[in-house]
């Protein structure tokens, strides 16, 4: 569990969520693509850092409270001292234009890599057209009304309920 996690801290640069699914999914097999958009779907509701949510929820449920430490220490373990060390750098140097093109560099490929496993998430949801309507709803709800998260999925979740519960019928 904790070598597992802190393989996922130690390479997910930019973002660790993709390196983790594709660890917990794809290497490992830990979790299958449905059960891992469900936990990851209740980490997101919850407070907190997604993927801190799901490392202890992923290790609570597997090995109890001892797995749930040892998967959050596993990674958060070495992003915290990359980050002490990286941010003492950018004190130092963040000035520089080199630094500054080569974080902007950084930005374009986190955001690849979010956007990246964000569509091998969606590709499983949106097999069912209701699930389609409710993204496309919630971006409308986020981007166009400018509505807090709380606030959306206080809107969305009874009608996800709802359409859950219809098709479970």
């Amino acid at each position: 569990m904790f070598t597992g996690f802190f393989q996922a801290g130690i390479t997910g640069f930019g973002g660790i969520l993709p390196v983790a699914r594709r660890l917990i999914v794809d290497e490992r097999k830990w979790l299958t693509q449905a059960a891992f958009n469900d936990l990851f779907s209740l980490c997101q509701f919850m407070p907190g850092a997604n993927i801190v949510n799901f490392a202890f929820a992923f290790g609570a449920r597997h090995r109890g409270l001892s797995g749930a430490a040892a998967a959050v220490v596993g990674l958060l373990s070495a992003p915290v001292c990359i980050a002490m060390v990286l941010g003492a750098a950018y004190a130092r140097y963040g000035q520089l234009p080199m630094a500054r093109h080569g974080l902007v560099g950084l930005a374009a490929a986190a955001a690849g890599l979010v956007l990246g496993t964000a569509l091998k998430i969606a590709t499983q949801i949106f097999t069912r057209q209701t699930n389609i309507l409710l993204a496309v709803a919630v971006v409308a709800l986020v981007l166009l009304l400018n509505l807090s998260l709380p606030l959306t999925m206080a809107i969305i979740l009874p009608v996800a309920l709802f359409f859950a519960w219809r098709h479970a019928e």
